[in-house]
């Protein structure tokens, strides 16, 4: 059997199983690529160079097996992998956080709030507060945008933390970068910042009851939001301008909440930010826009 037969086959496997995509990959073939790659240790971009190449039936096995396990225990295949990609940068990852996804990465990737930080040697902000991190991919990915500024780091979350640790350590950027433990924007004390990052807990309680096993797999306390999924942005943005130097932004992620967000903050002037997801999933509010 070549490899681009068993990912065919394997992706077929998955596509009958109904397996739930959306944490990495949107479909089966996608997915089938990176557990057959993954498991025969050859990097994850170049299929065409090995999609000929003739599998032992012990290699075929080994993948199978990695198949059976992403189907019959319904973990995201990241947590089988133990890592995740977000704007091509490398993650760790496990059952202690959920699985980078967040849009705010491309928000940051293609500079769509770089108009807006007009602040810092850079031209970026010099304090960045990533709130509700998880794994930390999002403080990373604000550390290599800005090479000048210093990022905060916080989650309710113990156990999160220490997964975004191993990823400071990872790309070695425990200097740049300090973690907090505690409940949102109380774990930073006075701390003041250009730009907050948020990615918070945000889908209503009608949703997270229809979720598939996949999303259920990962730590509830970091996606519930209450029954319309604004309880954690409801104190967020009665505070956050507080936290907030002169002219500072923060970026907040709302899947697919809209209507709920509308109905709940009509007041708000919010900038929405375009992204692969739609153009009303993140937003961005400044300083201003908080104090009302």
């Amino acid at each position: 059997m070549t490899l681009i037969e068993l990912v065919h086959a394997s992706s077929a496997r998955l596509q009958e199983a109904g397996v739930c995509f959306g944490h990495g990959t949107s479909n089966a073939f996608d997915e089938a690529v990176w557990l057959v790659l993954w498991r025969l240790g050859l990097p994850l971009d170049e299929l065409d160079g090995v999609a000929a190449r003739e599998l032992s039936e012990e290699d075929a096995g080994r993948v199978q097996a990695l198949v059976d396990e992403r189907i019959h225990s319904r973990k995201p295949a990241a947590y089988l992998t133990r890592e995740a990609w977000l704007q091509g940068v490398p993650f760790y990852i496990d059952e202690r956080a959920i699985v980078p996804r967040s849009l705010i990465a491309e928000v940051l990737a293609e500079g769509l709030i770089d108009a807006w930080l007009g602040v810092g040697a850079g031209g970026g902000p010099n304090t960045v507060l990533d709130l509700c991190t998880g794994n930390g991919s999002l403080a990373v990915l604000a550390a290599l945008a800005w090479p000048q500024a210093h990022v905060d780091a916080a989650d309710l979350s113990a156990d999160a933390l220490a997964v975004a640790r191993i990823n400071l350590e990872q790309h070695e950027l425990g200097e740049r970068i300090t973690l907090h433990l505690g409940d949102g924007l109380a774990a930073l004390g006075a701390h003041r910042y250009d730009l907050i990052l948020c990615n918070p807990p945000y889908v209503n309680a009608a949703s997270m009851a229809a979720l598939p096993p996949e999303f259920l797999a990962e730590p509830g306390l970091a996606l519930h939001g209450g029954s319309d999924g604004m309880d954690f942005i409801r104190n967020l943005l009665v505070n956050a301008a507080e936290y907030l130097n002169e002219g500072g932004a923060l970026v907040l992620e709302i899947g697919h909440e809209r209507e709920h967000f509308d109905a709940a903050f009509p007041q708000l002037d919010a900038i929405w930010l375009p992204t692969s997801g739609g153009d009303d999933q993140v937003l961005l509010l400044t300083r201003s826009a908080l104090l009302g």
